[in-house]
């Protein structure tokens, strides 16, 4: 019987920018407890990436965002020396949103903070941290280092 490989899966982060330039950034529970990241979660069968990023945005907190668009990828090997959890992210920018921030996912995330780009709260997780340093320098991705 042939061994059954293993893959990587694929991870969704959003970027939400306020008309103040800051980011909207939640404490994890549960998965990556105690870390803050940026909104995101999984990639489903037969999702854009689009599509994913509107309805992880909705189910976590309350935001109807409009017109995300990919800006960059990370291959987030800290979390997998950490945890054994492989993923690729791709990560989407929004400035368009309407809605009342709220925290839909209690069991999940402790709340949302909107925060200075340049000044996240610590620790913060390695897939959301690669993509707010994508954001803050232009590039599409980071070399794993």
């Amino acid at each position: 019987m042939a061994e059954q490989k293993e893959f990587p899966k694929v991870g969704i982060g959003i970027i939400i920018l306020n008309k103040d330039g800051k980011v909207l950034v939640g404490k994890r529970k549960g998965s990556h407890a105690q870390f803050y990241s940026i909104p995101g979660g999984h990639l489903e069968i037969g999702e854009t990436f689009e599509e994913a990023a509107i309805r992880e945005a909705k189910e976590e907190t309350g935001l109807n965002i409009k017109f995300p668009t990919v800006f960059c990828v990370t291959n987030n090997l800290e979390t997998y020396k950490k945890e054994g959890k492989h993923y690729i992210s791709v990560a989407l920018f929004v400035t368009d949103f309407s809605g009342i921030l709220e925290n839909r996912e209690q069991a999940k995330c402790d709340g949302w903070l909107w925060v200075d780009p340049k000044n996240l709260p610590q620790p913060h997780f390695d897939a959301s941290q690669r993509e707010v340093d994508c954001y803050l320098t232009g590039k599409f991705y980071k070399k794993y280092e």
